[in-house]
């Protein structure tokens, strides 16, 4: 580990001064798309590097890491603290040659993303917090054959387990492995290349440390919280297999430092520390290649639910994004091909069989490959608990579980569905009564508390289709209409959301009908349902208790559970603030409001926007400042419906304080935001909102918002 160490600053040594060499020592060095600059660096030693100089202080303190001499080959026990030193100092450097790469244009490498950006972990956030991603596998070398590596992989898939992949022995790399075998790979496949040396791996640890930044509002420098944070909260593992050398010992090292455990296919002896890892194990050695996949999930403490569904294909939420494209595809239904729906209703417990799948028309063994047919799925549910505001929740879910099977495609809902079954999917003896299958066992699965019984019939003839889309679509007006009346003042229980609380101990998400969290996924009803499910779980009922200050909504017993809940941090919420007491945030919010006080007025940026904004910021540096947990007035962490909300920030303005937003954000609102607009007796309001096609600087933005005569601009001062 130590002759690694050093041979990996040996090689950072070498670059650094190259490239200092060719493009001078105030150059600047980063990553894209990150507030964190180089972020181990960042995390661990509390450097700002900012430019290739200040990447000289990152190897000059790594060095200090190193001890001289290397310890004889019996003792390796009594240098553990030597060998996780030499390790961190390897991550840094790793670091440091990652980054002079990008500078260099070396980076990232062919099919490898590279360096993760701060949107992409933001995104991951969510799927780690409710379970969809089990967690983060990491495989570094080469499996014995390309069959072996595909199987490796398909065993994590079905396990929900985000899988990391690079390195190589020998120069055979995994990811070819992988090619090889015909694995897709793609975050929406949860099978994600690194790169195809051992150095790459760095693009994984500083992803892991960022958690810690992000989520958990640790404050940079603070080595031991950082490394603790990674130990405890983020559910990663090393699968080392091939071949070990002294760079892949040191680098190992230097993940062990950050308390992810290493489990191996190499006769290497076992390391079983305390304290080190989340539990003992630190180095576990598998052989048995059907085996180490499980092995990782024990040693790590990984907790997976995996449910047995009764279909042809591998069926787990790693194959949620999947895309069968028209080339590989047998039939479709829907989309603009077909008529089709998707629609579910609640009935009596004694006016349907539970269990009950039924298909009405043609099987997929009398359709033509390549055509398209009408679909037309109907699902009956009954319970004891069931409700009928829980129908459109329940509905969405569809989406969600069809597309859980390999070689499935799935988009949208209720009658603008469309969904695809690929030739591998059909050959693989895949049934259009599988879908009723899928539905029934997940809805059990996942809503039993709520649901006894299911019923599907799933209908392929058009006559049926088009006779069942009336009620079908008289339902969901009812709902809209329903969910659209609902308001903060008709319910006296709001609901909180604490499922961040494992990435951001501190934050406390409350949830009201007019106020989604701030991730997008849980609106009041969604709260509602979950808690009916699991009453013991993150989303809890919150009285609202005595009436502090009704403009600003502070109320005292939001007050006194959001002080309970986020461990006495937080004493006072205000609901409908962004300058006083505002919410709090986790960092997997899907935009922040921001003020623009040369504007007396706020921008709103979702997270997929990647350019500048007025406020002199990019949002991932918006988003460092906004996570963890923390109040911080003037700047808030929403759901992006929450912008067209009559709630939205009311206490402060409203929807008449927004002066900027990126144009994707704005036009995907565009309907909402307009007759919110008119409700606001700003008709044109939506014509006056400025975007990056006007302005991307707040002087350029002032000009523009006198010119179209704003509202922001005659408003009470905001600070």
């Amino acid at each position: 580990m130590v002759n690694g160490a050093k041979k990996v600053l040996g090689e950072a040594d070498a670059l650094l001064s190259k490239t200092i060499k060719d493009k001078g020592a105030d150059s600047k060095i980063a990553f894209p798309e990150t507030a964190f600059y180089l972020p181990l660096a960042h995390a661990l030693l509390g450097l700002e590097t900012r430019t290739l100089a200040d990447a000289e202080t990152i190897l000059i303190t790594a060095k200090t890491l190193v001890i001289k001499e290397v310890p004889a080959e019996d003792a390796w026990s009594s240098f553990l603290k030597d060998s996780l030193n030499a390790g961190v100092a390897t991550i840094l450097a790793e670091e440091v040659i990652c980054a002079a790469r990008y500078l260099n244009g070396e980076e990232p490498q062919a099919d490898c993303p590279g360096f993760f950006p701060d949107t992409l972990l933001r995104s991951l956030g969510i799927q780690l917090v409710d379970g969809r991603i089990s967690g983060i596998g990491v495989i570094l070398g080469k499996a014995p054959d390309a069959k072996t590596a595909v199987d490796i992989v398909r065993d994590l898939q079905k396990r929900n387990i985000l899988t990391l992949v690079g390195g190589n022995v020998d120069g055979v790399s995994i990811v070819d492995q992988l090619k090889e075998g015909g694995a897709h790979m793609g975050l929406e496949s949860y099978v994600v290349p690194f790169g195809r040396d051992t150095i790459s791996v760095v693009y994984v640890l500083n992803f892991a440390i960022r958690a810690a930044l992000t989520f958990g509002g640790i404050k940079a420098g603070n080595t031991k919280a950082c490394a603790d944070y990674v130990k405890d909260r983020v559910p990663a593992f090393v699968m080392l297999l091939g071949g070990v050398d002294e760079v892949k010992a040191a680098t190992g090292a230097g993940a062990l430092a950050a308390g992810v455990p290493i489990i191996t296919d190499l006769d290497l002896p076992e390391v079983r520390v305390p304290g080190v890892c989340a539990h003992e194990e630190c180095l576990i050695k598998e052989s048995d290649y059907k085996k180490i996949v499980q092995k990782c999930i024990e040693t790590r403490g990984i907790r997976v639910k995996v449910s047995q569904i009764p279909v042809p294909v591998p069926f787990s939420a790693a194959f949620e994004g999947e895309r069968v494209r028209k080339a590989d595809m047998f039939v479709q239904f829907g989309g603009k091909y077909s008529t089709a729906f998707e629609y579910l209703k609640m009935r009596r417990m004694d006016e349907i069989e539970d269990g009950k799948i039924e298909v009405v028309g043609p099987e997929i063994t009398s359709m033509k490959e390549g055509e398209s047919y009408p679909l037309g799925i109907f699902v009956e549910v009954a319970g004891r608990k069931m409700v009928q505001d829980f129908e459109p929740i329940l509905e969405r879910q569809i989406h969600r579980f069809l597309n859980y099977a390999m070689g499935i495609f799935h988009m949208g809902q209720r009658d603008m569905n469309w969904m695809r079954i690929s030739k591998d999917a059909h050959k693989a003896g895949f049934k259009i009564r599988h879908f009723g299958d899928i539905i029934a066992s997940k809805l059990h699965d996942e809503y039993g508390a709520i649901v006894d019984k299911v019923q599907v019939t799933v209908y392929t003839k058009e006559d049926d289709v088009k006779s069942l889309m009336p009620e079908a679509k008289k339902s969901f007006d009812a709902r809209d209409e329903r969910l659209a009346g609902m308001t903060d003042e008709s319910v006296d229980t709001f609901y909180s959301c604490t499922l961040c609380q494992s990435f951001a101990p501190d934050h406390v998400c409350v949830v009201s009908p007019e106020r989604l969290g701030l991730c997008g996924a849980y609106s009041w009803l969604d709260a509602k349902a979950a808690h009916e499910i699991t009453p013991t779980g993150g989303n809890q009922p919150i009285k609202k208790g005595k009436t502090v200050d009704l403009s600003k909504g502070i109320w005292q017993g939001i007050n006194e559970f959001v002080t309970d809940k986020s461990h006495q941090h937080i004493s006072e919420m205000a609901v409908y603030s962004l300058m006083e007491s505002p919410m709090t945030s986790c960092g997997c919010f899907e935009c922040i409001v921001a003020i623009v006080p040369e504007a007396n007025g706020v921008m709103v940026v979702n997270r997929e926007y990647t350019g500048e904004t007025p406020a002199g910021m990019k949002f991932t540096t918006l988003a460092s400042s906004v996570g963890g947990g923390n109040q911080t007035p003037g700047f808030l962490g929403v759901g992006r419906l929450y912008v067209v909300s009559k709630k939205f920030i009311s206490a402060d303005g409203g929807l008449k304080r927004v002066v900027w937003m990126p144009k994707e954000l704005k036009e995907a609102l565009a309907d909402r935001l307009k007759i919110r607009a008119k409700e606001e007796g700003v008709p044109d309001l939506f014509d006056k909102i400025a975007d990056e096609t006007i302005a991307t600087d707040a002087a350029a933005l002032l000009v523009y918002l006198e010119k179209v005569k704003h509202p922001a601009l005659t408003m009470p001062p905001l600070v």
